[in-house]
């Protein structure tokens, strides 16, 4: 069998947590020393160093050992990922591209189908400081919920204190339909104008302190700092011109919006438009995502100078039965090695037919979200089987549409037999 090459996508072993975030106090590591990651190997980031060799394939055959489906979703990714993170490697080394517009990325979908699982797995492989937030938790004027100059202070503690490693992190905000600022029922009021507008001169090119200005502690210490003589020399602000943000939302009722637009373009006999008015009217909630123009986000409530500073975008479809079933089977995040975890901690050894997890999947999907209800399905089945086989003789079970369907009775079977 010939060898592997390195930096191949089958060459990658599971990735790792990574190094312990060493507090500010520490010293500094030595110039010299990797910040590669375990697992992932000729990808990481050095203390002062920007490397990157992956391609948009390598990508997205990463995400699939984690994340099911999405198939265009992770097209998008690893172009959108390999373009700009060779454009901050080329960069480093000398060749300038003044007038590059940087690819920041819109993900929409429902909840629960892989997005930010998408996101920490990419970021994960590149090796580059992560930080995921909700949008919903940032104000206009910082006094009352965050401030989004935050976000990037979050990725220099995420980078052990390195501000030349943030300065190639990602930053990932979801819910970030939440600021849409509607006139109708359940809309934001003003804040969510002001909130898109102060992440303006982030998502493009702009300094944030790494100390924040109402932080008055770190202030005096960084005060008492300089007067000692005896600074760090890390910069006093961090740029975002390397950066990638990526932001995400459900959006929840724009595919009805998409669709009054398509049926209004082939009604009125539109050049442009991709059919027939009952074309239009058949679309499915994906298809119809997946025809999302800058107009629809506008008349959603985003501002234009916002959505126009997130040019790629892609939509996430729903996950069915199936998507949901090999979900637990397939991927290497599935929650049944959790369950088996949970078990394994008493000495009980629990198997899973495809038959029971296809159970499982059907019962997820009735839930309407997504793979998180995989979780709920879940614990509903075994809450019994976790309280009671521990204090039992039982010592190995197997999950079939019996126990899903009944689980109760299969725990009275069980303790019956004793095995």
């Amino acid at each position: 069998m010939s060898k592997i090459p390195s930096g191949h996508p089958d060459a990658l072993g599971p990735v790792a947590e990574g190094p312990a975030v060493p507090s500010r106090r520490r010293r500094a590591r030595p110039e010299k020393e990797s910040w590669t990651k375990p697992g992932v190997a000729t990808v990481a980031i050095p203390s002062e160093q920007f490397t990157f060799n992956l391609k948009p394939r390598e990508i997205a055959r990463h995400l699939d050992r984690f994340v099911i489906g999405q198939t265009e979703a992770k097209k998008v990714l690893g172009v959108a990922l390999c373009d700009h993170f060779q454009h901050v490697r080329m960069t480093k080394e000398g060749v300038d591209a003044p007038f590059y517009q940087k690819q920041n990325v819109l993900l929409l979908g429902p909840t629960g189908v892989g997005k930010t699982h998408l996101i920490r797995s990419a970021a994960e492989l590149i090796g580059v400081p992560f930080v995921k937030a909700d949008a919903t938790k940032f104000s206009e004027t910082g006094y009352v919920g965050g401030d989004v100059d935050d976000l990037v202070r979050d990725l220099v503690r995420k980078a052990g204190g390195n501000v030349k490693r943030a300065e190639h992190g990602i930053i990932y905000l979801d819910e970030v339909d939440k600021l849409a600022t509607r006139g109708e029922s359940g809309g934001r009021d003003v804040s969510g104008r002001g909130v898109q507008t102060n992440l303006l001169k982030l998502m493009e090119d702009g300094d944030v302190p790494v100390v924040s200005p109402n932080d008055m502690n770190a202030q005096i210490q960084n005060a008492m700092t300089a007067m000692r003589g005896n600074g760090s020399g890390q910069p006093e602000t961090i740029n975002t011109r390397h950066i990638l943000f990526i932001v995400s939302g459900a959006f929840a009722g724009l595919d009805q919006r998409i669709r009054s637009r398509l049926l209004t373009s082939a009604t009125s006999g539109a050049v442009d438009a991709p059919g027939s008015a009952s074309k239009a009217s058949r679309l499915s909630t994906d298809e119809l995502l997946a025809e999302a123009m800058t107009s629809d986000f506008i008349q959603y409530g985003l501002e234009p100078e916002f959505v126009g500073r997130l040019p790629v975008r892609v939509a996430c479809h729903g996950l069915d039965a199936d998507d949901l079933f090999n979900v637990l089977r397939k991927s290497e995040s599935s929650l049944i090695h959790q369950y088996e975890r949970a078990f394994s901690a008493y000495g009980i050894e629990v198997g899973f037919t495809d038959a029971g997890l296809r159970s499982l999947a059907r019962l997820a999907g009735q839930e309407n979200t997504g793979a998180r209800g995989l979780m709920t399905v879940c614990e509903r089945v075994f809450r019994d089987l976790k309280f009671a086989l521990p204090s039992s003789k039982v010592r190995r079970f197997e999950v079939t549409p019996e126990l899903v369907a009944d689980p109760r009775k299969a725990l009275r079977e069980l303790l019956k037999g004793g095995r």
